[in-house]
């Protein structure tokens, strides 16, 4: 069996200090994705060699800014990086792409962190340009020459349809909700990139994996899902389960986002 887990931890020192660590540790995970890690080399070992992760095999893109953005694949197994050849993915701390033995064979892992996006903004602007290098590379790792099954899992910060955000009326016009962004996640759907989540997540509304940290959004369960796991046709099939991790309560959370869990066989 595979275990493939995705969070944005909102930050990785933060996120050990309220316990997040721990949690990961007792997911079982094989293969851990994070986003939003916000840390250098130096700070990210530093807090996983105290931590229960301490023995997992790590991977990590910093942002070129400290303080933000970061992605990190962590693994029980040895893995390879691979450099993609864009700037606009290897060198953002927003995409961080590996290779590695598990037990379903050798696939390839993403950890992508999308820009969150603000309308009328360059902002908005850096994501669409983020948007592009990622569908470029998407169709690549989806090539009919490539033999190796693909995984990507992040925080892309759009929500695909309706039933993937509680106010999808209030947030038409909104960064995370424009018709522009969601016609990415309808291309590569229709280009057979696999959304395990919603295939095991039902016809929703939700799963949902982000709240706001703000309000009552966490218990009225007012979210978004933005964490998404897609995998290329032939590991999609080997999957047995997706889910999403959400905190018993407000006071237990470690991140405003929930740890997405998929299982392979």
């Amino acid at each position: 069996m595979l275990r493939v887990l995705t969070v944005n931890v909102n930050g990785i020192r933060a996120a050990a200090r309220h316990g997040g660590l721990d949690w990961l540790a007792d997911s079982g995970a094989d293969v851990i994705c994070m986003q939003e890690v916000r840390a250098t080399h130096e700070q990210l070992h530093e807090v996983l060699h105290e931590s229960p992760l301490a023995e997992y095999f790590v991977e990590h893109s910093p942002a070129p800014q400290l303080g933000r953005a970061g992605v990190t694949v962590l693994s029980k197994t040895p893995l390879k990086r691979v450099k993609t050849g864009d700037p606009q993915l290897d060198s953002e701390g927003r995409w961080v792409e590996v290779e590695v033995d598990t037990d379903v064979g050798p696939i390839t892992v993403v950890s992508v962190y999308v820009h969150s996006g603000e309308v009328g903004s360059p902002k908005q602007d850096a994501k669409y340009v983020f948007l592009e290098s990622m569908e470029a590379r998407l169709t690549k790792l989806q090539s009919p020459r490539r033999k190796k099954p693909a995984v990507i899992c992040g925080d892309f910060n759009i929500g695909h349809r309706e039933v993937d955000i509680k106010n999808w009326k209030g947030n038409l016009k909104n960064a995370g909700f424009l018709p522009e962004e969601r016609a990415y996640l309808d291309r590569w759907f229709e280009k057979n990139w696999i959304d395990l989540g919603r295939k095991f997540g039902g016809e929703g509304p939700g799963p949902y994996t982000w709240w706001s940290m703000r309000g009552k959004s966490f218990d009225t369960d007012g979210g978004w899902r933005i964490d998404y796991i897609i995998t290329t046709a032939p590991l999609a099939d080997r999957a047995t389960s997706v889910v999403v991790g959400k905190a018993a309560s407000y006071a237990e959370r470690w991140s405003d986002h929930a740890p997405v869990v998929a299982d392979f066989v």
